[in-house]
């Protein structure tokens, strides 16, 4: 049960960061007020790296921001090591 609830977060949070990303592309392009980039780091934090990921390349968005293009893949290595870690430890 345990395990579903946190697979349908995990899916839920990389579509809301896939989602985000490219409404900040499209505010980018329009000149229109932007999402924060603590904002964005938030959301990968709490579990959407994959999607945010995903979402850089798809729109070609933040590609040039040394803190997204080191960053977002970094995040997303840190949680597969706690994934990976846990799944391990509970084995």
């Amino acid at each position: 049960m345990i395990i579903k609830l946190v697979l349908c977060y995990l899916l839920l949070i990389n579509i809301f960061g896939f989602i985000l990303m490219g409404m900040d592309k499209r505010r980018a392009k329009y000149r229109q007020s932007r999402i924060p980039e603590r904002t964005l780091f938030l959301v990968a934090t709490v579990g959407g790296a994959f999607g945010m990921l995903i979402s850089m390349n798809v729109f070609r968005h933040k590609t040039r921001h040394n803190s997204f293009r080191y960053g977002v893949p970094a995040v997303l290595l840190g949680q597969l090591a706690v994934a990976l870690y846990i799944g391990l430890r509970t084995a």
